[in-house]
């Protein structure tokens, strides 16, 4: 009798061990598909990290128009006289009698 009931046993796991094993299988697939790292959830974050890189990309591509406009006035063959003066004299720190220097200094905007 011992030995029935443990084949008895022994058939209802195996019969339903696949199953269930299929069903640890998908219970854990699907809580990474909503929950995990790349889930559904994280979606609303990764959207608002392109946000945010987006708008760091474009203020860096200004500065970057800026500095190729300069690098442009600077070229050997044809520089922009005013600008090498400009910054000759600030690196120079030359002043010509007939001006007055006036130290201007930017305050970052408060937060």
């Amino acid at each position: 009798m011992a030995r029935k009931t443990q084949l008895r046993i022994w058939q209802v796991l195996r019969s339903a061990g696949f199953p269930a094993l299929a069903i640890v299988f998908i219970g854990f697939f699907g809580y990474y598909a909503v929950m995990g790292p790349n889930g559904i959830l994280s979606y609303r974050d990764y959207q608002r990290q392109i946000a945010s890189r987006q708008a760091e990309y474009a203020k860096l591509e200004k500065q970057r128009a800026v500095l190729r406009n300069r690098v442009e006035l600077l070229d050997p063959n044809h520089a922009d006289p005013d600008l090498v003066d400009e910054l000759v004299r600030a690196k120079l720190n030359v002043v010509r009698p007939n001006e007055h220097v006036l130290d201007i200094k930017q305050v970052a905007p408060a937060h």
